[in-house]
């Protein structure tokens, strides 16, 4: 026998296998699985029906009752809910963090105006680099959720930030991951009495209403920036507009971020705002449209209805620049489509760019200015900041390396980096002989111990090859 209850806009159906998956209205169900078809971009979550019977049925229309906005208060005000981390671990992990992620090297770097001299090698060092204050914040949480619950299993939905060894790190204390093939997850791991930790990008609304049905322990660590974009999508509904996301549709925080949304498209970039916006001004192919953001939009997204009066919101870590001038756009837009006097009604705009991804943007377009041979730019491959800061690099026509552990700098003068499109190439003798002067920054998830020891090997082989 088979069961469905609704959230979310989407259906969890259990089938007879013991598993919920999310599916939306436009798609099929076969052999008590979803189907995908039309338009619609649909994240599976498997997922199993609430095992002491917590899982209550609701249907359609009156889930429709209620916002996106109030399920997700909802969920936040329960007793099973933990955002502030726990106050009894805090002094504790503060030492083991400062321990494990802090550098005497980035210290010295700070206090000599951001510029070091290490035999023949100068290192010019941004002035706003790694770690920020969200990621800080949430692997403090995920560490006191460890020291709070030393026995119980605990879980995380996604990686906590995108930095392998952090990640490494908190496995090596016991914390499992969901497992995920593509996009989707199994939660089905998760047992009666388990600890579930939710990553600093969020996690979609759907994740949170099953692992509340279960009754989970769960704890937060999602970053404020990161829930201020989630707030604005509430703005934009109240007022009917379909929330234009700047971001990257495969990526956590994006995802989190649409499932929040009533009806949105995400544009990867201003080519594809471009692409949209002319459709809003003149019209074009339906079909091609949908086709073009097939996995961008929302279930039942319509071009010709849906772009009558659009919100703007972004992946906190996208290039600002480039998220202004795509508000900019869509403004005019919609001025030149439906008039000025319209515009109150057709367009919205709050800023939801992250300080510290603009801060540590504003530093990387400084640095590239600066006298250098080569630039290092450090922090995790799947790190959407850090790809738009070697992305600056590249702009500017810099010899830029972006790696992501000291692991990729090979004692034998090798180093094994990615662009900003993600190609990855090993190039030999990376490093000159004689003066070098190295410019360095690093994203938002990379503590300054590995900056460090990426450095540290950059001066061994230096003294090595010279």
């Amino acid at each position: 026998m088979e069961s469905a209850f609704v959230v979310g806009g989407g259906v969890l159906k259990h089938g007879g296998c013991g598993r919920i998956e999310v599916c939306g209205a436009r798609n099929a169900w076969k052999d008590g699985a979803c189907i995908a078809r039309g338009s619609k971009r649909v994240v599976l979550v498997k997922m199993e029906a609430n095992k002491s019977g917590g899982a209550t049925t609701t249907t359609t229309k009156e889930s429709e009752k209620e916002s996106k906005r109030n399920m997700r208060r909802e969920i936040m005000a329960s007793d099973k809910f933990n955002r502030r981390g726990f106050k009894a671990s805090k002094e504790e992990v503060e030492g083991m963090m400062t321990s494990e992620f802090t550098s005497e090297l980035i210290k010295e770097l700070r206090e000599e105006a951001y510029t070091v001299k290490r035999g023949d090698i100068t290192v010019k060092l941004a002035k706003s680099y790694g770690f920020c204050w969200g990621v800080e914040r949430a692997v403090a949480i995920a560490y006191e959720t460890r020291q709070q619950y030393p026995t119980e299993t605990l879980w995380l939905t996604n990686e906590v930030i995108h930095n392998p060894i952090v990640n490494q790190r908190l496995a090596d204390m016991g914390v499992k991951f969901v497992p995920q093939e593509g996009l989707t997850k199994d939660l089905t791991v998760v047992n009666d009495g388990d600890v579930v930790i939710l990553p600093a990008f969020g996690a979609t609304l759907e994740e949170m209403q099953y692992l509340t049905s279960r009754g989970v322990q769960i704890v937060d660590t999602t970053c404020p920036w990161v829930s201020k974009v989630w707030n604005t999508l509430d703005r934009h509904q109240r007022v009917n507009c379909t929330s234009v996301i700047h971001g990257k549709w495969k990526h956590e925080e994006t995802i989190a971020t649409a499932s929040f949304a009533e009806k949105y498209l995400i544009v990867l970039n201003l080519d594809e705002a471009k692409y949209v916006c002319d459709y809003i001004a003149n019209g074009g192919d339906r079909e091609e449209f949908l086709e073009k953001f097939k996995n961008a939009v929302s279930e039942g997204f319509d071009p010709d209805v849906d772009l009558q009066a659009v919100g703007i919101a972004n992946q906190t870590t996208m290039l600002k620049g480039e998220t202004e001038e795509i508000g900019k756009l869509f403004e005019k837009t919609m001025m030149q489509r439906y008039g000025v006097k319209e515009i109150a009604n057709r367009f919205i705009a709050f800023n939801t760019i992250c300080d510290a991804t603009q801060e540590r943007q504003d530093a990387m377009y400084e640095l590239v200015n600066e006298p250098q041979d080569l630039m290092l730019v450090i922090g995790g491959f799947n790190s959407s900041n850090t790809s738009h800061l070697q992305e600056i690099a590249e702009h500017a026509g810099l010899t830029s390396y972006w790696v992501n552990s000291p692991e990729c700098i090979g004692p034998d003068n090798t180093i094994l980096y990615r662009k900003s499109d993600g190609s990855e190439f090993t190039l030999n003798d990376f490093l000159p002989s004689g003066p070098v002067t190295i410019a360095v920054t690093s994203g938002a998830s990379t503590p300054d111990k590995v900056v460090e020891d990426c450095l540290e090997r950059v001066f061994m082989i230096h003294k090595l090859h010279a």
